[in-house]
């Protein structure tokens, strides 16, 4: 399914129950998009259901220390160099130390130690933490958010490969086929086009006819939509993503 699929579904849900095919609903195109453009941008401000974690590989650039990144990267959490050491020394990467290869080969071929599989791998593990402070495993930096700009503070000597831990958005389609997101979408949608509706209607409070004219329900509308609005911000801001946990089981 195409995202404007997705989105002309979303479409045909507001128009359905603002009442069209029986009456006139007076809103063009351009207030159904605006409606769902609001919806997403609340959504994402107001859950972290909005936001998955990522990491994406960069490249650096001799003499180079800003970067741009993506618009749908949110925050750079961490920076990784690929390794501390070369298995060949040719610089390809690569650790001295196998965590796994060594838990293995104490585990099952070194029965008479007392070093166990998972011994091995925390002693690695502190290894390579001191020897990342030590030859600068991590990289310092700063981000950007609104320039989307990444500066790594030690100025690259050489072009290097680098692995970003990011938080992203989720893509507008993602959201779109999200159960959990899927409605709250559409409702919000439905409640901005209804404000949008009244905002209109409520320019003319009456329209004349040979009868008396016809008294028209802007305020009406104004009012259900705000408070329709309100009700699913507070909803979502409560919610917590993949919705109620588990709780302990002891035994």
């Amino acid at each position: 399914m195409t995202l404007a699929t997705q989105k002309q579904e979303v479409y045909d849900y507001v128009n359905t129950f603002l009442g069209g095919g029986m009456v006139d609903v007076e809103l063009d195109p351009i207030h159904y998009q605006t409606g769902l453009s609001k919806a997403l941008t609340r959504y994402r401000q107001r859950t972290e259901n909005s936001v998955e974690e990522s990491y994406m590989f960069l490249t650096t650039v001799p003499d180079q220390n800003d970067y741009v990144l993506p618009n749908e990267v949110i925050e750079v959490r961490q920076i990784f160099r690929r390794s501390i050491g070369s298995r060949t020394g040719g610089g390809d990467g690569g650790s001295l130390h196998e965590p796994f290869n060594m838990a293995y080969t104490n585990t099952y071929l070194l029965s008479g130690s007392k070093l166990g599989g998972l011994s091995t791998y925390d002693m690695f593990a502190q290894h390579q933490e001191l020897a990342g402070r030590m030859f600068g495993t991590f990289i310092e930096f700063k981000w950007s958010s609104t320039s989307k700009k990444l500066t790594i503070l030690q100025r690259p000597r050489a072009e290097e490969g680098l692995m970003l831990m990011c938080y992203n958005y989720r893509p507008d389609s993602e959201l779109l086929l999200d159960y959990l997101a899927n409605q709250w979408i559409k409702d919000y949608t439905l409640a901005s086009c209804k404000y949008m509706l009244g905002e209109a209607r409520s320019k003319f409070a009456t329209i004349a006819g040979p009868q008396g004219g016809s008294t028209l329900n802007g305020d009406t509308l104004k009012a259900e939509a705000q408070a329709e609005m309100e009700k699913l911000e507070s909803e979502v801001s409560m919610a917590q993503a993949g919705g109620t946990g588990y709780g302990f089981t002891i035994g």
